[in-house]
């Protein structure tokens, strides 16, 4: 939006009234293009012998460049005549007779300069004597300090502490595809894909275990075996199998007693069901219809789509069925608090899903909000806590401060419903222009003492009514 006249007036540009006695009602405007400079000038605050005269020269600078406009003689009877005769109507100045006549209004046009953005109006005054050529006096006074710098919507960004967590409880888990042969139980390690399916198990309570800053609550595992065939054999083989797995993981740890539980399911229904559901199998609703009738018993269910869909079921029996048979683990632990600033931004750099949502917000608060490293803690946060409202609320306040508008909408659609989160999207619209939204926002953001301010500033700057 191209800038308007600003109004010294009005506020939109500074202004130190310390005119001299002859200047008054100093105003200076600014359009696109031109510096306006309006100002009363009373010459009966001026005393000059007939003979002598006072040159006010107006001045703008910023200290390296500067332009002079037009001047305004204060002239005595004799010089004020002098003038008049020499250079008429056509006079590259502003005649006044010293001690008589009315105020007068001065008013001069400029083009604006970039260099004026930020600069001083003064008034130079010289006395001229009885020769033309005798300089008697000579002074220099500030009029108006001149900010022309764009006015902006810059409101403050109300960021929420969030919640700390009195014992951070963390789980990871896995699921872990043993191959077991025909009706057996017992695990051979080095059958088919098992070395790496129990590397796989191994890596993960290692890296736990190994943490000093970790301990570890308890370990759970639970079997399942595919539908395919008599349902109390796929029990028997299910019970079996999760059951040598535990040995096996015990086996290989000293856990405590308690820590670790087990349990699980004869077929994997819940699998199956999930797979037809994503599926382009022909007859897809009529199979989905089938598998999930819990009227049936297991075996009735599987030998009606076994008869009813042969060729869906070989499939079934090919891609998927393998899949099914397979173990869940999960590892539930603790993870110790951090206390100072300069642990979190250590444990930060190395493994930050180790820290809670407050322990990086902590970190935030240390750092200068404009900085990168501000924004990098708050990108964290949501990354480690992407479902969080707290997180998406702060990251979002940071891309618009950072004027990363779509990035702060795509953040704040899941900043939830509060106050603060109405702020927020109030004050993303009113920087995406949008300014009839966000004072719809900005007004729904009860008790958030910054939204009226924000409203306030709209106003001043004219942006509505």
């Amino acid at each position: 939006m191209k800038q308007i006249i600003l109004n010294l007036a009005l506020a939109a540009c500074a202004l130190s009234a310390a005119a001299a006695d002859p200047v008054s009602d100093i105003n200076v405007e600014r359009s696109e293009s031109n510096l306006i400079v309006n100002m009363t000038v009373d010459p009966q605050q001026v005393t000059s012998r007939s003979n002598r005269e006072e040159w006010l020269r107006p001045v703008i600078t910023n200290g390296v460049d500067s332009l002079r406009l037009r001047p305004v003689i204060v002239a005595g009877r004799t010089r004020y005549y002098q003038h008049l005769r020499a250079d008429g109507n056509n006079a590259p100045y502003v005649m006044l007779r010293s001690g008589k006549g009315n105020p007068y209004a001065y008013s001069e046009v400029v083009p604006y300069a970039d260099w004026m953005e930020m600069s001083t109006l003064t008034l130079e005054r010289d006395v001229d004597g009885c020769c033309g050529d005798a300089l008697e006096a000579s002074s220099s006074s500030e009029l108006a300090r001149l900010d022309f710098t764009p006015q902006t919507f810059e409101p403050l960004m109300v960021y929420v502490k969030p919640a700390a967590e009195a014992v951070k409880t963390r789980e990871i888990h896995g699921s872990a595809y043993i191959d077991f042969r025909v009706n057996r139980t017992d695990i051979d390690p080095g059958y088919r894909r098992n070395p790496e399916e129990l590397a796989a198990i191994r890596a993960t309570i290692d890296a736990i275990k190994g943490d000093k800053d970790v301990t570890i609550t308890s370990l759970s595992i639970k079997g399942y075996a595919s539908p395919e065939g008599p349902y109390a054999n796929n029990e028997r083989l299910a019970k079996g199998r999760t059951e040598a797995l535990v040995d096996y993981v015990r086996n290989l740890y000293s856990f405590p007693a308690g820590l670790m539980t087990t349990s699980w399911e004869a077929e994997d229904w819940q699998g199956l069901v999930d797979y037809v559901k994503k599926s382009t199998l022909a007859d897809r609703d009529d199979i989905l219809a089938l598998i999930t009738d819990n009227s049936l018993a297991p075996d009735a269910r599987e030998w009606r789509l076994k008869s009813r869909f042969p060729e869906q079921y070989a499939f079934l029996l090919k891609e998927v069925y393998p899949a099914l048979r397979h173990s869940d683990y999960a590892v539930n632990y603790n993870i110790r608090n951090y206390t100072t600033v300069e642990e979190i931004a250590a444990v930060m750099a190395s493994a930050p899903q180790k820290l809670s949502l407050e322990e990086l917000f902590r970190l935030a608060q240390s750092l200068d909000k404009d900085s990168p490293e501000f924004q990098e803690v708050m990108e964290v946060a949501v990354r480690m806590y992407p479902d969080s409202p707290v997180a998406n609320l702060n990251a979002g306040l940071t891309a618009i401060g950072h004027d990363e508008l779509d990035m702060a909408r795509a953040y704040l659609a899941k900043a939830g419903k509060s106050p603060e989160a109405d702020y927020a999207r109030g004050i993303l619209e009113a920087k995406a222009g949008n300014y009839t939204r966000a004072v719809e926002l900005l007004q729904a953001a009860k008790g958030v003492a910054e939204a009226q301010a924000a409203i306030d500033r709209l106003r001043e700057l004219k942006l509505i009514d």
